[in-house]
């Protein structure tokens, strides 16, 4: 899709609809909100290549790059990020906001809080969850629940020391 123009720009360019394609979370939610306040539509951007079982609920504005994989009955949020080659299992449940990064893979039951970013290559265990505004680091491998706001690493995933 060809970029029209800048975000100041939005009100001059003819469109039926817009979805907010920034990697940082926070950024991209203070968009959304804005333009959603704005009355803007919001529609999912779904690459051609992504498998998508039926009856999955894709909240508006999200980005389903190529090579995704969305198993039955999961519900992803609003404005969220499904990067390329990222999969989730059964009964997924991902916030608003989120980024499931490329090459991630998320069991069976899986939450993913709202704004929560899933770090490239990062494995999240069956029936686990991942706090709101919370990171699981590049290659990580979440084997118990992530509280909000902390970043976890490693194999298994611990608490990063700041």
């Amino acid at each position: 899709m060809p970029v029209l123009g800048a975000i100041d720009r939005l009100g001059d360019i003819p469109r039926e609809a817009v979805v907010v394609a920034i990697g940082d979370n926070k950024t991209r939610q203070t968009m959304f909100d804005n333009l959603q306040r704005q009355g803007e539509h919001f529609v999912t951007a779904c690459h051609p290549r992504a498998i998508i079982a039926p009856g999955v609920v894709i909240g508006p504005g999200c980005m389903v790059c190529a090579g995704v994989i969305v198993n039955p009955a999961s519900i992803i949020g609003a404005n969220t990020i499904l990067n390329t080659g990222c999969t989730l299992d059964h009964h997924n449940r991902i916030g608003a906001h989120s980024h499931i990064a490329p090459g991630a893979h998320l069991g069976g039951e899986v939450t993913v809080g709202q704004g929560a970013l899933v770090g490239i290559g990062a494995t999240v265990m069956p029936r686990r969850s991942v706090g709101d505004w919370s990171v699981v680091g590049a290659g990580a491998c979440v084997v118990e629940d992530v509280p909000a706001g902390v970043t976890v690493v490693g194999v298994p995933a611990k608490p990063l020391n700041r």
